[in-house]
């Protein structure tokens, strides 16, 4: 039976990775809306409610530069599933998390792993709980999905049109359209319910 579509909300559309999920989404002729810092606040459930009214999905790829992350990754969980998506009656949530908070092979955070940079452990940490918020507020008609890149970004490369699940390693590289792709197809048809994941080019 054919996936029913009825339009992609993007919240932090302004951002590299916004603006890749916002380009898929349209190649592939979806209803998108791009919401931008300027059209509304994310930690806020209401107007996270009124830029998700009436689409199936959200894809969030947001940060706040100057913000403490450990308050603004889990304000944003919290306004996503507590309020905001249910009210707007989304029914599927993929947001964009970090390769650091991920399970690497051996089963430790890549963040935990030797020679790791730990100059922005504070950011890695409050993307962790963001998660663990997300984890605890959602409800259980909210089907969420937080995707990272399993290492970092290839801002250089071209995309391949492939991708693979994998776990957590420092080396791995993954395009922004590449990871557009996966977003969108987890957004659309998911596969994967209620967890973090890494994504690396297939």
């Amino acid at each position: 039976m054919a996936a029913h579509h009825s339009g992609i909300a993007v919240f932090g559309a302004g951002g590299r990775v916004g603006r890749a999920a916002v380009a898929e989404a349209r190649r592939r002729g979806r209803a998108v809306t791009a919401a931008g810092r300027a059209d509304g606040d994310v930690t806020d459930p209401g107007a996270v409610a009124r830029l998700a009214a009436g689409h199936d999905a959200a894809i969030v790829s947001v940060h706040a530069p100057g913000a403490p992350p450990g308050d603004f990754f889990p304000a944003v969980a919290r306004a996503l599933a507590e309020g905001g998506l249910p009210a707007a009656g989304v029914k599927r949530l993929v947001a964009v998390g970090l390769a650091s908070v991920l399970p690497t092979a051996s089963g430790d955070l890549l963040m935990d792993t030797p020679g790791y940079p730990q100059e922005w452990r504070e950011f890695y940490l409050g993307h962790g709980a963001g998660n663990e918020a997300l984890r605890a507020a959602a409800p259980h008609t909210l089907d969420w999905l937080v995707l990272s890149p399993a290492g970092d970004f290839d801002h250089e490369g071209q995309p391949s049109g492939r991708y693979a699940f994998a776990p957590a390693a420092a080396g791995s590289r993954i395009t922004p359209g590449d990871f557009a792709r996966a977003l969108l197809d987890e957004a659309e048809a998911p596969t994967l319910h209620r967890t973090p994941a890494g994504v690396a080019a297939g």
